[in-house]
């Protein structure tokens, strides 16, 4: 069982880091914490008073992940106090004001991290990353029957209410591909659902470089689901077109595959986007899971190969940096 309570489901890159940030007093502690090292007693004065209960294991949980730790600020018999730690702690902060942004921007009213609705909100995020909804809604818009057929390691017993919960959470709408609502029985993914991207990618990177080997690493589906996710968001200089193949690189050697899009630009916009690589393209991107986290987050390129039209593929990095992580984030 992973933080938060979320099950098997949730053992998918990131979706333990998520579940652990949306869990009741996490961002309380760590912002209070941020502010200067405290003792258990006065943290739950300035936490709005939650159960001793709660909290003793709110920060035995993060102490355990190394986010915080106690030290005795004199010698005994001073009370020890606890402080955030640099780099895992002040990281962690960083993925939860990601999170947070995107649930101030949710569709129905800004949704506060911690509270229960940004909770449930949080829970189908996770649960449809890690069953792998996502990565096929992501695609195109699809009918639960074509879901039931496509996912796999659930039953339509299951599948029904993972498809409500991120529909009642306004990731998943209903209607047919021209946007007419009630037209089909189709589901497709939604803008605000698209943006989750942001702190899906945060959260895999702090996982990877903080909770190695307790949290699994982003596979090839991961990388698919996120390009398919985030690229159609993307909007380039009008002058810009062409094609261009993004390449997540898993394995080295003969084990060494490619997961992930091609897409086609035309006047600035997304007119294509498919998780496939066999197609001919003026440009290309390749490179590891952490390099594609590094330019999305960071706008650093390094480690990347960029092959044909520089021009594209520069362009293309460029945008997804600014679109998921707008400076106001960095």
């Amino acid at each position: 069982m992973v933080a938060g309570g979320y099950g098997r489901d949730a053992e998918r890159a990131g979706a333990h880091t998520l579940g652990l940030l949306a869990a009741p007093l996490t961002v309380p502690v760590l912002d209070e914490l941020a502010r200067g090292s405290r003792g258990l007693a006065e943290l739950r004065r300035q936490t709005g008073s939650p159960s001793r209960t709660a909290l003793r294991a709110r920060v035995s949980q993060l102490c355990q992940i190394g986010a915080i730790e106690k030290r005795r600020p004199h010698p005994f018999p001073s009370v020890r106090e606890h402080v955030l730690t640099n780099g895992r702690g002040t990281e962690l902060r960083f993925v939860a004001a990601t999170l947070a942004g995107w649930l101030a921007a949710a569709p129905g009213g800004s949704l506060e991290l911690g509270g229960e609705p940004a909770r449930e909100t949080v829970r189908a995020l996770a649960e449809g990353w890690s069953t792998g909804i996502l990565r096929i809604v992501a695609q195109r818009p699809v009918t639960l029957d074509e879901l039931d057929a496509a996912v796999d390691g659930l039953d339509r017993a299951s599948l029904e209410p993972r498809v409500r919960a991120l529909r009642e959470a306004g990731l998943l709408e209903a209607g047919g591909e021209d946007g007419r609502a009630g037209r089909s029985s189709s589901y497709r993914v939604t803008e605000w659902l698209r943006e989750a991207t942001a702190p899906l990618v945060t959260a895999i990177r702090w996982e990877r470089k903080h909770l190695t080997p307790a949290t699994l690493p982003p596979g090839p589906v991961d990388a698919e689901t996120g390009l398919l996710l985030a690229v159609p968001l993307l909007r380039l200089p009008a002058e810009i077109s062409g094609a261009c193949r993004l390449g997540v690189e898993f394995g080295e050697g003969r084990e060494r595959r490619l997961a992930g899009v091609t897409v086609e630009i035309e006047s600035g916009k997304v007119v294509f986007c498919e998780p496939r690589l066999d197609r001919e393209s003026p440009a290309s991107v390749s490179g590891p899971p952490a390099a594609w986290q590094r330019v999305a987050i960071e706008a650093r390129p390094d480690r990347l190969e960029l092959a044909g039209d520089t021009r594209l593929a520069r362009a293309l990095l460029d945008c997804l940096n600014q679109t998921l992580f707008p400076p106001r984030l960095i």
